[in-house]
């Protein structure tokens, strides 16, 4: 079974330092913690952009910037999310340009808590293309089952290119909710090679990442995703809560995978990875 990548989401579409202080709230703050979680075992950085003043942005220098301020502190795989809720997804697809080693792609519209989440088809596979283009490699997020029917027919028009990266987003309102069973049958319908991680918000987040590590899956964990350790316990940084998921691994005797091993198991592109 190859050993699990670690990823960490630093930031998010929602939570700001307003509601957690120890959330990164500049290009320098990113960086920063993106060197901590990677020394302490994730092998992917993923961000949602934040500008100097802590705003969330899809400013495309503001992208660059961040890209290249990770790979100057760091080796860390950089992973820019093209979501986002308030932002159009002209602004979002432009934030590939950026060049970084990989970027999300979702391939539904879909409810988002109280807003919705805009993934037009047609602007969704010219981006997907462009990513090909650049060699950025896709992670693709499944927050619903007809979003992986969408993903495999992504496939079969030359869209998504195998290796797949895919994760299986679990309990945001609107979406798949965090169950064992769905999740099963989820991994069943993947092509095989496929890498696959779970990622479980609020109080999904512990126990549906460490069943999918169980299940020989990646997993990913971070302030995006939980913003405490235990109800009523703020997690004080990124860096505490990827060392909490590092100690879930080596519990089942499972070391995280490397930088090295992850370029190679998802082939990405040399030219977009810090220190390959």
């Amino acid at each position: 079974m190859p050993r699990p990548i670690i990823t960490a989401a630093l930031t998010g579409p929602v939570a700001t330092k307003a509601d957690n202080a120890g959330m990164p709230g500049s290009v320098a703050e990113i960086a920063a913690d993106a060197k901590a979680c990677y020394d302490a075992g994730a092998a992917v950085i993923h961000i949602h952009l934040r500008d100097d003043q802590g705003n969330m942005t899809a400013d495309l220098d503001v992208a660059k910037r961040t890209v290249e301020a990770v790979r100057e502190v760091c080796p860390g795989i950089t992973q820019l999310s093209t979501g986002g809720l308030a932002f159009t997804y002209e602004q979002r697809m432009a934030l590939v340009e950026a060049r970084p080693a990989m970027a999300t792609l979702n391939p539904c519209t879909m409810t988002f808590g109280p807003a919705e989440f805009q993934n037009p088809p047609e602007k969704m596979m010219k981006l997907a293309a462009r990513m090909i283009e650049l060699g950025v490699k896709p992670e693709v997020e499944i927050y619903d089952t007809g979003h992986l029917d969408m993903m495999l027919y992504l496939v079969h028009k030359g869209l998504l290119v195998e290796p797949l990266q895919v994760s299986f987003v679990m309990g945001v309102r609107g979406g798949m909710r965090g169950d064992p069973q769905l999740l099963s049958w989820l991994v069943r319908e993947l092509p095989e090679g496929t890498s696959w991680q779970v990622i479980a918000v609020a109080k999904a987040n512990l126990p549906m990442t460490t069943i999918g590590l169980a299940m020989g899956g990646n997993a990913r964990t971070g302030m995006e995703d939980t913003l405490t350790l235990e109800k009523g316990v703020p997690a004080e940084s990124n860096l505490q809560l990827v060392e909490r998921l590092v100690g879930i691994a080596h519990s089942m005797q499972l070391e995280p995978a490397t930088v090295p091993e992850v370029i190679d198991r998802l082939k990405l592109h040399p030219e977009l990875v810090s220190g390959a």
